[in-house]
């Protein structure tokens, strides 16, 4: 593995890709601390500093926390970057959804430059989204006071001076651009960078925070006030869960029931083709990480909705169910995960289809040993994937729930965002990135003749990004991009001392 480093270094595009990826990013976190216009970045900086004393264990989770994880904290800093990448995410499965139903969306996108249209429609929707959420944004930092991540901001002065219909209609486009921005880079990432450009976006927004849930364990289980040697066992123990939590997401990431597929000898001309035995790979976790998307987006709309009502919004019933819910409550985990066990089977319904397979199958004088061609081929597939989605839904809603489980074990406080970290979807989503990315840079090691990450085995799925990729970015646009980001850095720093002396 050692050696799979060091030659990715040697490969003059992979090295490029990697740099281009890594300056991206880097303006990702640097979108994240750029306050809105308008917004008074002293009093979120004083209320920072009050949290930041406070005990890290006792802070909300739920809804909040998950919200703070995907937009890297751009809802607290109230940056440009403040709905992160998740309007697009929404705007994706949205799109396949209605590719999955809408047989016109269906013919469109099995047509040639149908992908391109479908991708431009999301584009727009996502840009309808954005425009949305972006004025619930701006409308709740008119009153903090009712924002569940950001509660006692109003406590250190008016976070907007001068909300004015104008700076409302500037608010709003601001977020818009800045989640376009983000768009674009994930673009840019998947086509000249390395990895799936939304996926790593999200994953650096995740563990931009992580540094955050260490310092507060350790604060927690070994220097805080009611630390005794009994925690710090408990930190150990929090610690070799995570990595049991880790090891068994790889398993079943990775998971998949090959199926044999035999295919009839053909005689065209002189040549013979078929005759060999292939194998059709159905994965355990078919439906990957959107049911949990999927539940959270479900979870997230009753205390927006019922907040906005004011007749009811004062209800017992509905403060309970709101804390509940933004808190991490037991009815969170309980909702989430049956929503994602209902959403698993939902996802897999929609996006496999078993008679199209099975016709291609039949069209390519392709057959599964032991099942008769059309009807009886979809039945089998359609059987064997329903009982492949059980365990899959079985294992993403136990991740799920795995948080309250964790804090019940270590002693930790109900819907403290420190366990959001140790299981559940931040890890789910990370090692999936981490993967991914492994694949593909294994990949071009392979075409260049390098040994991979291991040499007495493969990453499945490595064959996978075999077909060429685009060329990476041009070597002057990365040297600009990182002379640009070192002169930020540069001012950044003598600011932050200027500060410091005055």
């Amino acid at each position: 593995m050692i050696s799979a480093f060091r030659s990715i270094w040697k490969v003059q595009e992979l090295r490029d890709r990697i740099l281009f990826t890594m300056a991206l990013i880097v303006i990702i976190r640097l979108g994240v601390h750029i306050t809105l216009p308008g917004v008074d970045a002293s009093v979120i900086q004083a209320w920072l500093d009050s949290v930041a004393k406070e005990d890290p264990a006792t802070k909300g989770g739920g809804i909040g926390a998950l919200l703070q994880v995907f937009s890297g904290g751009g809802l607290t800093q109230a940056g440009i970057f403040a709905l992160g990448i998740m309007p697009y995410i929404s705007a994706s499965i949205m799109v396949q959804l209605m590719t999955a139903v809408v047989p016109k969306l269906s013919r469109l996108a099995r047509e040639d430059g149908g992908r391109q249209k479908i991708t431009q429609y999301t584009r727009y929707l996502t840009l309808f989204i954005a425009l949305v959420q972006g004025y619930f944004v701006a409308k709740s930092l008119t009153n903090p006071g009712s924002i569940p991540f950001m509660q006692g901001v109003e406590r250190f002065g008016v976070l907007v001076p001068d909300p004015s219909a104008l700076w409302m209609a500037l608010t709003v486009l601001t977020i818009v651009a800045g989640t376009t921005l983000l768009m674009w880079i994930g673009d840019q990432i998947t086509e000249k960078g390395i990895g799936n450009g939304t996926s790593i976006i999200i994953t650096v927004n995740i563990i931009a925070a992580l540094p955050g849930a260490l310092v507060g364990a350790w604060k927690f289980f070994v220097t805080g006030d009611n630390a005794n040697p009994f925690q710090s066992v408990m930190m150990v123990v929090m610690i070799a869960l995570m990595l049991i939590v880790i090891a068994g997401t790889i398993a079943i990431t990775q998971a998949q029931r090959r199926i044999a597929v035999q295919y009839a000898k053909r005689v065209v001309g002189r040549k013979q083709f078929g005759g060999q035995t292939q194998y059709l790979p159905l994965k355990v976790n078919y439906a990957g990480v959107m049911p949990v998307i999927f539940a959270t987006a479900v979870l997230s709309l009753p205390p927006i909705m019922l907040g906005m009502i004011p007749a009811i919004a004062s209800h017992p019933f509905v403060v309970k169910l709101n804390s509940q819910l933004a808190g991490g409550g037991w009815m969170y985990f309980l909702l989430g995960g049956l929503g994602i066990f209902l959403f698993s089977y939902f996802w897999v319904a929609m996006m496999f289809q078993p008679s199209q397979i099975s016709e291609d199958l039949k069209r390519n004088g392709g057959y599964i040993p032991g099942v008769r061609p059309g009807k009886p081929t979809a039945d089998f597939l359609d059987f064997t994937m329903t009982r492949l989605t059980f365990a899959g839904a079985i294992f993403l809603a136990l991740l799920f729930v795995l948080p309250a489980i964790t804090g019940v074990v270590v002693g930790l406080p109900q819907g403290s965002p420190i366990l959001h970290f140790f299981g559940g979807t931040s890890l789910l989503i990370m090692v999936g990135v981490v993967l991914d990315v492994m694949r593909q840079v294994e990949t071009q090691l392979l075409q260049k003749h390098y040994d991979g990450f291991l040499r007495k085995g493969k990453l499945k799925g490595r064959y996978d990004r075999l077909a060429p990729m685009s060329g990476a970015a041009p070597r002057n646009a990365i040297v600009y991009l990182w002379l640009t980001i070192s002169i930020l850095v540069i001012i950044a720093v003598c600011v932050a001392i200027w500060n410091r002396a005055h």
